[in-house]
């Protein structure tokens, strides 16, 4: 065991400093920095730094009607779907005071039908991104690269998730959260799609997460989700499947960020068939549960991870 120069030993400085800086994120609400890189004779080095909620790269908008919206698209094989799902971002865009809209950003993964064609044609400004691998994970971590918004959604093409809902989950950001969350199964939520087996395996899944993470998620693994793009660095997306949604509502509640559950309404899909195989992806969200839970991280918990509930 070393000794610092007052006499003390490294341990026993560290257990200061750790004490120190946890009472700065009670009492100011400041992250805990800890440098795992250098360290002195077993010391290590703990700062704190205002919240990344109000750290930003340029001066805040005064106003929600100022935002940079952008919304990505996973699309595999959605041609049929892409019209109703441009409509209601349309729709969007014509309501007073919700003129946000930035860019869409389709990303596709090698669909064999008219995808590309038809978004060009529904929308010349849209930005097209070619994912590397195939998998939704792949498809979010390539658009959430090519986004410039303030604001970034994760909407679904298959024409499951309703585009009038996004000022809700706007509003939880504008109100303080840092991760707007959709959930079907709160807050006025609900879905028309999912089967009973999924249900029932998404209840289980979101239970462990909660007792391993001490946090309050309702839905787990929906993916329908709006975030500040300070978010990105926490959940640095490096996983190709429908696990996705799974890692990034886990490393975001780790990273202590400020997460709202926001009532959504999941309807049936208008046209195709799902990718989503059961078995496959459940065993993937599994072990992604387990694999994060011990990832490192140099965060220092200090209180529950709390859920704020938004009513849809």
């Amino acid at each position: 065991m070393s000794s610092t120069p007052d006499g003390t030993t490294s341990d026993t400085a560290n257990e200061e400093k750790m004490r120190l800086a946890a009472e700065a994120v009670k009492t100011g609400g400041d992250d805990v920095v800890i440098d795992l890189t250098k360290s002195d004779e077993g010391v290590i080095t703990v700062s704190t730094r205002p919240h990344l909620s109000v750290v930003s790269d340029t001066q805040s908008p005064n106003s929600a009607s100022e935002l940079k919206v952008t919304v990505v698209v996973p699309t595999l094989n959605e041609a049929k779907n892409l019209p109703h799902v441009f409509r209601g971002l349309e729709k969007l865009e014509s309501l007073e005071n919700q003129n946000r809209l930035h860019e869409i950003i389709v990303v596709d993964g090698f669909s064999t039908d008219d995808t590309i064609e038809v978004a060009r044609s529904l929308r010349p400004d849209v930005r097209i991104v070619h994912q590397t691998r195939r998998g939704k994970g792949n498809a979010l971590k390539h658009g959430f690269e090519a986004a410039t918004g303030d604001i970034i959604v994760m909407l679904d093409a298959d024409g499951s998730a309703d585009p009038a809902e996004i000022p809700a989950y706007i509003d939880a950001l504008m109100n303080g959260a840092d991760f707007a969350k959709g959930t079907r199964f709160a807050n006025g939520g609900g879905s028309s799609d999912i089967t009973g087996l999924r249900r029932v395996g998404n209840w289980g899944l979101n239970t462990l997460t909660n007792i391993l993470y001490r946090t309050k998620f309702t839905d787990l693994c929906y993916g329908y989700n709006v975030f500040w793009k300070h978010c990105l660095p926490h959940m640095n997306v490096d996983c190709d499947g429908f696990e996705v949604e799974t890692l990034i509502n886990v490393r975001v509640a780790k990273a202590g960020l400020k997460i709202a559950e926001v009532g959504s309404y999941e309807a049936d899909r208008i046209h195709g068939t799902s990718n989503l195989n059961t078995f496959r992806d459940g065993w993937r969200v599994l072990k992604t549960i387990f694999k994060e839970r011990v990832r490192r991280t140099a965060k220092v918990q200090v209180d529950d991870i709390d859920v704020e509930e938004v009513a849809a």
